[in-house]
Formats: structure tokens, sequence, C-alpha cells
């Protein structure tokens, strides 16, 4: 049995990454929740994660900290988490690596809040050509491979690293041209991640600095967090 540590779903991306991937795959696995708490967590995350950071396998006597080693973990125990082609294995690998490595403009203007819908102030030129190279690398997936997934016809590993980003896009409003937009309405229409959702809506925590990153960068236009549970204690 795997233990999935994780931290809020309504900001943590890299929470996501592992927990969408097992998700889909059917394979069972315990969440543990812990919150974020303002300023750092790392002294209480290295309870269960070397680093101080979510999210953390712990399996078989095994503690995986990485969410890309994470995946290739599970890949030894199940084969189906990368594709069996060849070829779309090794480029689905390099563009989760490359989404694991960069992308840094986007994380930092487009921090993942899944319970709000944001006009940003602008799109720095620095901004735009993270979308553009996400857009690149999902435009050359599907027509590459073939598939209404990145790299086939049914989700894999490389799906899973993306899908935080399908959220950034759902909540900055980010203009996309077709083949990407339907891309991210098929990421964001799968019942894993809108479960993922349905749990993060419901989260009692706010972490103020996630909340001033994602306020700083643009009018709120939309509060999906009903007052109810957005006036509890914080």
């Amino acid at each position: 049995m795997y233990t999935l540590h994780i931290a809020n779903k309504l900001y943590s991306s890299w929470s996501l990454r592992p927990w969408v991937l097992m998700t889909e795959l059917a394979s069972p696995f315990t969440e543990v929740m812990h919150p974020l708490a303002e300023g750092s967590n790392w002294s209480d995350f290295r309870n269960f994660s070397p680093s101080g950071k979510v999210p953390c396998l712990h399996a078989q006597n095994q503690v995986i900290w990485d969410s890309l080693a994470i995946a290739e973990y599970l890949a030894e125990q199940h084969p189906e988490v990368w594709p069996q082609d060849t070829a779309a294995r090794a480029w689905a690998r390099c563009a989760a690596a490359e989404m694991h490595a960069g992308f840094g403009t986007l994380r930092h203007d487009c921090s993942m809040h899944c319970g709000l819908r944001v006009q940003l102030h602008q799109i720095s030129a620095a901004l735009q050509q993270d979308i553009d190279r996400v857009i690149e690398l999902w435009t050359e997936g599907i027509e590459r491979f073939g598939g209404s997934f990145l790299a086939g016809d049914r989700f894999t590993a490389v799906d899973a690293f993306f899908a935080p980003v399908a959220f950034r896009f759902q909540t900055y409003q980010i203009p996309l041209p077709e083949v990407a937009n339907r891309y991210t309405q098929q990421l964001l229409t799968l019942e894993s991640m809108q479960s993922w959702v349905t749990d993060a809506l419901k989260e009692p925590w706010r972490e103020p600095g996630h909340e001033q990153d994602v306020r700083s960068m643009g009018v709120v236009v939309e509060d999906l967090l009903s007052a109810e549970v957005d006036g509890r204690d914080r």
C-alpha cells in the first residue's frame, strides 16, 4: 500500500502530479494532508520527507520525495505510467523533465489556486515565452502521437506533470489556440481532476502568502470558495 503525503489541494501543484497519476492508474493509496502554514513548514515536513517538501511517497519501506522520482518509482511497479511505444516514451520523459525543471515565470506569475479566477494585470514577455513553449509541447505531442493525450490515446505521467498547468490556464484565463484549449479541457474534465477541485474548495485552510501572491498578479473576477468556508478560522 502506498501513502502519499501532500499539501493543500487549493495550491499544491507539486502534490497534484503524483496524486492524479496514481488516481488515474487506479492504484490504491492513502492520502495524508499537511496544510501549509504561514511561513515555512520545513521542520514539520521533515518528519515524513527528507527534503522537508511535498509530495512524498512512502511505499514498501521506501521514501521517495520528489515528484519525478515518484513517477519513475511507480513505473517500476506499473509499466503503464509511461507510454509503451519507445519514441512516445522518450518524448514523454523529456517533456515531463522539462516541466519539472523549468517554466519558472509561469510558476511565479500564475501560482496555482483552484478557487479563484483572475484577470492578469499583464502578460510579460517572459511569461508569454513560457506559455508559448507549453503550447508548442502540447501541440507537438498531440499531433505527433495522434491521441487526445500528450503521448497517445491514454493518460500517462507526462499528462500528470502538465495537469497543474491546465488549472493555471483556467485560473488566469490564458488565451489558447484550438489544440491547447482542447487538451486543457480534456484534463479539466477528468474525474480525478474534478475530484481534486471538489476537495480543494472544501478545505478550511488558507495560507496568506499564497493568497497574496495570486492576488498581486491580477484582479480576482470570480471566487469559487463559499462564504461559509472562507470565513472559518484560518
